[in-house]
């Protein structure tokens, strides 16, 4: 009977903690992804970029990298004054917006030799963002974490790349660049 006692009490408690634990974790809700640093991780040294329109277009905007202490890198990157739709996002190899179609800043950085694919294959270019969504005002934002960068310096690393905002949607699957067009705005990470 003493075994029954304490496998209530036992039992009891544990739907406390499993109901506490449960209330604490994915509170918020979102209709595109984030990524926040797992717990007890902490954020290391981050580069910008501020893009600038090309081709011809009024496209603006932003990317911030930030180094996770727990490994990868957070990009966030915000767009206005863009097409509506869906638009792909990449680093390219060089840190040189200067030509007016942005073709200074060279193809996809791919420091590791791999095929394009999306940001969640296991082989991909390094550089390999992914899609952005713009609303009918013309902004969206872009959260995605990258185990193939760094923000330090070594062969990885974001900064001296270029940010690169594209015409069209990026496939994921055609060599080697996703058939996404020409680069609408460009900026260097800083």
């Amino acid at each position: 009977m003493r075994f029954f006692r304490i496998f209530d009490i036992s039992l009891v408690g544990l739907v406390f903690v499993v109901a506490g634990c449960a209330s604490q974790s994915g509170s918020t809700s979102s209709s595109s992804p984030r990524v926040t640093p797992a717990a007890g991780s902490s954020e290391g040294p981050s580069a910008k970029a501020d893009l600038e329109s090309k081709s011809g277009s009024t496209v603006t905007g932003t990317a911030t990298f930030t180094e996770l202490g727990s490994g990868g890198v957070r990009a966030h990157i915000h767009i206005e004054n863009a097409p509506p739709g869906t638009h792909g996002l990449h680093l390219h190899e060089k840190g040189d917006c200067s030509d007016p179609e942005a073709k200074s800043a060279g193809g996809h950085f791919n420091p590791g030799g791999m095929p394009h694919a999306g940001p969640m294959a296991d082989k991909r270019h390094a550089g390999d963002l992914g899609n952005i969504e713009i609303g009918a005002n013309g902004k969206g934002d872009l959260d995605v974490r990258s185990d193939l960068l760094t923000v330090k310096a070594g062969p990885n690393s974001v900064v001296g790349r270029a940010v690169v905002f594209h015409e069209k949607a990026d496939d994921l699957a055609t060599q080697p660049t996703g058939n996404a067009g020409g680069r609408l705005a460009c900026g260097v990470i800083q």
